[in-house]
């Protein structure tokens, strides 16, 4: 099957053969073996599911929680001559049905659907008729509670494998822990489970901590000292244009990125960035999923991320073509505060969240008993408004309610508007007839469009006004009249938040909050932070291998090339006989304090180079004297 599995990724994405792992995996799965792959970001992950399911007859059904990246690779299947859908909270109920019949009759390769849409009515009724070859679950370590996005709706995979027994599993994520790993495989039931897992090394990347008290001099400093692409993270929106403006200012090409702008705006920049025209973009971490550019030299964080796992890949962004690139965490004396801080924030008081779950009860107007599956546009600035809420409280108590299984909460989703004929052949001829002034907009949507009489495509209306020689208004009017005529069903653009009820709405006493989705995960958020303190204020581990002993890779050597291993080298002592130098010291010193003489007598090399070894180790704070003047290991 290898020479098959070949010819389809010549075929539809023109490479000559698969990238390290992927054949493994992509042979795993498609001799259908329950199959769990951790893929760094930007390792082709959507490749390794793509490949056996195009090898196959029948449907792969492909679970995620990124909206936008599941538009994406739906828009690329397509692209490819691939037919694909998607079904997701931001759909009309007669929209998620045509999707579902055309992928039972209409010959769809991939199926889309995010999380939450697994345990409906429809999805299940829908679910046995569908032919399925193969299960992707994308975003795996959602469905671990030890995973930094434990998604609730994420169990429902195992629930519909009872339904389809014998269709294998593909599991992908970027980043896991070994804890992690054990639990996805249980928790999807695997019968034989393969496990592929690429070495999260990265020899090409040099990890940095740069300590600063001001943050903007130091990018700027190293910008100018790293040419080449870059991409700088902050924490919120605000900071994405000051900082994209303060760069501007100092003769360096940047742009700012985030969820908030409209999708025509982030498709402009993201272009213009992976064409070189942009060379910094300054973004929150809605940036970089699904985003391949290898070139990218640099990547800055400006805060420090909540965990490793998400500074991982992050910073993984950077050198994905193999040369040189720099990660760089700029640290002061105050992230550490913030963090704790954000500990606080990101877990509100227990009684504070049920307060606003009841309150989004009675702002839609739902009935306790009523609300199962209907989806809300919401306003949070209205909302807060309206109950006297922090919105930060709100935010972090709505992400709180989605993983009790209460809700989902889809930020800002851009959604645009669609088409589909309801009228065809004679009927839809008869009534061009009938109704000429609206028949050059008919001739426009069928001229621009193809499928309009099978599913819905998304339209432009900038784009027809154009072509009918208007304006978006004029077309925005038609389109209403088309609608209502039964011609066509129109869907205008949306873009808003969405609220989508999983449960029915609960009287407040019965709103329960379990360890798992509150206390354990208050207690994992603050052990990940507290690894994302030791990172940033360690700096006497290779930051490489800190990393990967964090991810279970213990077996590690030093890097080299990270802030901690240059300042080794500055000892004029190569890495391996600085090692084991630090490492005897090491066992000698946390058994007992000892005078410098007498410890040098006990090692068997030079003394010249213990010297140096030992001051490294005391410039860095990791030992110490005694009242004594002894020597004795502080860390």
């Amino acid at each position: 099957m290898t020479n098959r599995y070949l010819d389809i990724l010549q075929q539809y994405w023109g490479f000559e053969r698969f990238r390290p792992l992927q054949e493994d995996i992509v042979n795993s799965a498609g001799e259908g073996h329950d199959t769990l792959a951790l893929m760094p970001t930007g390792g082709g992950k959507s490749i390794t599911f793509q490949v056996p399911a195009l090898a196959h007859e029948g449907l792969c059904l492909v679970v995620t929680p990124l909206i936008a990246l599941m538009k994406d690779q739906v828009e690329n299947l397509k692209k490819n001559g691939i037919k694909a859908a998607a079904i997701h909270s931001g759909l009309t109920y007669r929209e998620i049905k045509v999707t579902f019949d055309n992928a039972m009759f209409g010959g769809t390769k991939f199926l889309y659907v995010s999380p939450e849409r697994l345990s409906t009515e429809l999805f299940l009724d829908k679910l046995p008729d569908l032919n399925l070859n193969l299960i992707a679950v994308d975003e795996a370590h959602c469905i671990s509670q030890w995973g930094y996005d434990f998604r609730p709706s994420y169990l429902k995979i195992a629930a519909i494998r009872e339904i389809v027994p014998n269709i294998p599993i593909l599991a992908l994520t970027a980043t896991a822990t070994p804890r992690v790993v054990e639990d996805i495989m249980e928790r999807l039931n695997f019968k034989d489970g393969q496990l592929f897992q690429k070495d999260f090394a990265r020899p090409n990347l040099a990890y940095v901590v740069r300590h600063s008290e001001d943050k903007e001099q130091q990018l700027l400093k190293i910008l100018k000292s790293v040419p080449g692409s870059a991409v700088v993270y902050v924490r919120n929106r605000k900071k994405t244009k000051e900082y994209a403006s303060f760069l501007q200012q100092n003769q360096i090409s940047a742009d700012y990125f985030h969820a908030g702008l409209i999708q025509n705006t982030k498709n402009e920049r993201q272009d213009s960035w992976k064409k070189n025209q942009t060379r910094v973009i300054v973004a929150t971490n809605a940036f970089g999923m699904g985003i391949d550019k290898p070139d990218v030299r640099l990547v800055v964080h400006m805060d420090a991320p909540d965990s490793l796992e998400a500074y991982f890949q992050e910073a993984g962004r950077a050198g994905r073509d193999g040369k040189k690139a720099f990660a760089v965490l700029l640290w002061s004396d105050n992230d550490r505060a913030k963090l704790n801080k954000q500990v606080k924030s990101s877990f509100p008081e227990p009684e504070r969240i049920k307060r606003i779950y009841d309150a989004l009860g009675n702002f839609f107007q739902l009935p306790v008993g009523s609300g199962f599956q209907m989806a809300f546009d919401f306003d949070m600035g209205k909302f807060c408004k309206a109950f006297s809420f922090n919105i930060l409280q709100v935010f972090n108590s709505l992400k709180i309610l989605q993983r009790a299984g209460y809700l989902t909460f889809t930020e800002e989703l851009d959604i645009p508007s669609k088409v589909m004929f309801l009228m065809e052949g004679n009927d839809l001829y008869k009534f061009q007839v009938a109704n000429a002034p609206l028949d050059p907009f008919i001739k426009a949507l069928l001229r621009s469009y193809t499928g309009l009489f099978t599913e819905y495509a998304s339209i432009n209306e900038d784009r027809l006004a154009k072509i009918t020689n208007t304006d978006k208004d004029t077309i925005y009017q038609a389109l209403i009249k088309l609608s209502k005529a039964g011609a066509v069903h129109y869907i205008p653009r949306r873009r808003t938040p969405l609220i989508t009820f999983t449960q029915t709405r609960e009287e407040l006493k019965f709103v329960k909050l379990p360890n798992e989705v509150y206390a354990d995960r208050k207690q994992r958020y603050l052990e990940q932070v507290e690894s994302v303190i030791a990172y940033g204020t360690s700096d006497h581990i290779c930051r490489s291998r800190f990393l990967l002993n964090y991810f279970g890779q213990k077996k590690t050597g030093n890097c080299g090339m990270c802030d901690v291993c240059l300042s080794r080298k500055k000892t004029g002592l190569d890495d391996e006989t600085f090692e084991k130098i630090e490492v005897q010291i090491r066992e000698i010193l946390i058994n007992q304090p000892m005078y410098p003489e007498i410890l040098s007598d006990q090692l068997k090399y030079d003394h010249q180079k213990i010297m140096q070894v030992l001051q490294w180790l005391e410039d860095h704070e990791i030992i110490g004297e005694t009242d004594k003047g002894e020597l004795e290991w502080l860390k």
